[in-house]
Order: C-alpha cells, then structure tokens, then sequence
C-alpha cells in the first residue's frame, strides 16, 4: 500500500486562554484583559497547523473527547478543516480535556492549568491500525496521557506499545513530550524511544530526558549540555532522527549523521503576540518536510517559519499561514544569529 498522509494521536484540548496584564505574586490581583477559547494538545494543534497550510495531504485524528459542548466543538472544528475523524472516541464520565492558558501581554510568558478529562482514558484499545492509511503516525504528548504513559509488562509503557504495533503496520511513528517539572521523563519516554523513528522536542524536554540542564538558571542556552542531550537521545532508541528546538533554533541529527543547526527567524518589533503552541507549529513543520522526503536543513528552516507565524497570535494555531505564505517568510525574514 502507498501511504501518504499524517496521523497525529493523544492530546485533543480546549484552550482557554486568559490575557492578563502580569502574573501577580501569591494572593495579589491581576487584570484580564482578553479571553478566547482555542484549540489545544499535541495531536489537535499539529493536525490544524497543517490543515492551515492548504495543501491535499490526507490528515487524520486519534483522540478522546467527551459528548459534551467542548467535545462536539473539536469534532466540528475537525471536520471543518477536512481532517479525518473516524477513530475520534467518545469517553463517558470525563469531561473534555481543558487548558486554562494565562498569558501576560507584554511578555507573552504563559502558565497552564489542566484538567486531563477524556484524554487520560485513551489507551491502546482505541487504535484501529487497519483503518490508518497515512504515512507517519505522530503521537503526543507523553507524560501527559495517563493510560498510555502506564506501565507495560513487556514493553515499559503502553506508549511503547502503541508505537510498535504502528511500526508494524508499517508507519513511520513520530513523538512529542509535554514540559512538566517532574522527574518522570527518562522512565516514560526511554521506551517509546525503542519504536520512535522521529523525536521532535524542545530544550527543556530534550534536557531532562536526557538528564542535562540546557538552560543556565540565567536563562542562556548551555551550548554543551544541548551537545550532549542530542547525543544522549539519539543513541538511546532507533530514531532515523532526533530534533531538538528552541527560541533560538533547532538542532537536529540524523541517524549516522553530522549534528546540524539552523537558527530561528527574527522577528520585527511588534510580531510577538504569544508563543502558546509554537513548538506545535515547530513539529507539524518538520512533519510535512519529513513526509514530503525534504532534506533536514529544508526541514529545519520551514518548521522554524511555522513556528514564527504561531507567535503572531495569542491561540495555538490563530497565526498560522498557507504554504505559499510559510515559504516566502522562510525565504525572507532575517535570521537570528547562529550561536552554535
């Protein structure tokens, strides 16, 4: 079978994002300046950024919402963007997963608030992989998906699992994490990393995977210590690629390859409105160049044009452009300067 298409499974959540004019010490007040309701999670922010790149790329969706307003809100949403809900399941007794997103205005820092609803009931038993025709199977977030971050006699997690009965079904697989502060990451993301052919994640995740702080308590980026974490994972798994980004950009390897870095864009005075789901838009970037068989530095520069686009809005996936519109910022916003 010729697949074409990307899958993205886990995380479906309603943002609800509050607009605050500072984040206040303990006990103190803040003022809401706006309020919007917005898409949210791994799987359904990658799916909408690519939706919004107006391609035919077949996209589909795995995922659990509740037959709620949110839920039905998601399905529509969903459809409306020609994205595949087939395989979207409904759970009773949970409410639809939800975000509460507080972003300050002036600096665009954001804090979240979760409440894990249907998401954390998603487990092995809802893939139907005979139904999955596309190309890649991206899944995420771990350490954010209570059924499928649980152990597995066999495989260490349900996550690994699910990858390997993917993989044999014959889809590239793809993983994303979620930023917590914890200790929980080597003991749920070191066995998916066995059935995971692209992992795509920011400094912090990379970092503590990895067991390495990347970023200095001054807020710099320890060059090092970035080294050493793209090392680390790369040789712990059977990835085809490891990619690891972050404001100032991405640094990637391929399996038996150099390291390489691309530096991210620079925008004007004024661009920034948020960075709520810019990694999102990172990914689904490095996705589609990774479906369309791209060379890694092509990859890098589109995924980092897709993230710049997700900061000209306060929602997840709000700024996003079509693909004519991602190429020319790619070719014509400067570039930071490279630190690597």
């Amino acid at each position: 079978m010729q697949r074409r298409g990307i899958t993205c499974a886990g995380n479906f959540i309603i943002d609800r994002i509050k607009i605050v004019d500072l984040w206040p010490k303990q006990g103190m007040l803040a003022m809401i300046l706006e309020e919007r309701r917005s898409t949210g999670g791994c799987a359904y922010n990658v799916l909408k950024d690519l939706a919004k790149l107006q391609t035919d790329m077949p996209l589909f969706g795995i995922g659990a919402v509740s037959d709620d307003g949110d839920g039905n809100f998601i399905l529509d949403d969903l459809s409306a963007h020609g994205i595949d809900t087939e395989q979207m399941r409904f759970i009773e007794g949970e409410p639809t997963s939800y975000t509460d997103v507080i972003t300050v205005k002036d600096t665009g820092d954001r804090t979240f608030f979760y409440n894990r609803g249907a998401n954390g009931a998603l487990d092995v038993e809802h893939f139907d992989f005979s139904k999955v025709s596309s190309k890649i199977f991206h899944a995420g977030y771990i350490l954010l998906l209570d059924s499928l971050d649980a152990p597995d006699e066999e495989y260490g997690t349900r996550m690994a699992r699910l990858l390997s009965l993917a993989k044999k079904r014959g889809l590239l697989t793809s993983v994303d994490l979620v930023s917590e502060s914890s200790d929980r990451f080597k003991k749920l993301v070191f066995p998916a990393l066995k059935y995971t052919d692209y992992l795509i994640v920011n400094e912090i995740e990379a970092g503590r995977t990895a067991g390495y702080e990347i970023r200095t308590e001054e807020g710099a980026l320890d060059v090092r210590a970035l080294e050493r974490s793209l090392e680390t994972l790369s040789e712990s798994g059977n990835s085809k690629l490891v990619c690891i980004h972050f404001p100032e950009g991405a640094y990637a390897c391929e399996a038996g390859g150099a390291p390489r870095f691309v530096p991210s864009h620079k925008p004007p005075d004024g661009f920034i409105k948020g960075t709520v789901g810019a990694g999102d838009a990172f990914c689904a970037g490095m996705l589609y160049g990774i479906h369309e068989e791209w060379d890694l530095g092509r990859a890098m520069r589109f995924a980092n044009a897709m993230a710049c686009f997700c900061l000209t809005d306060t929602t997840t996936t709000g700024g996003m452009r079509s693909i004519g519109e991602t190429r020319r910022l790619m070719e014509e916003m400067p570039l930071r300067e490279g630190i690597l």
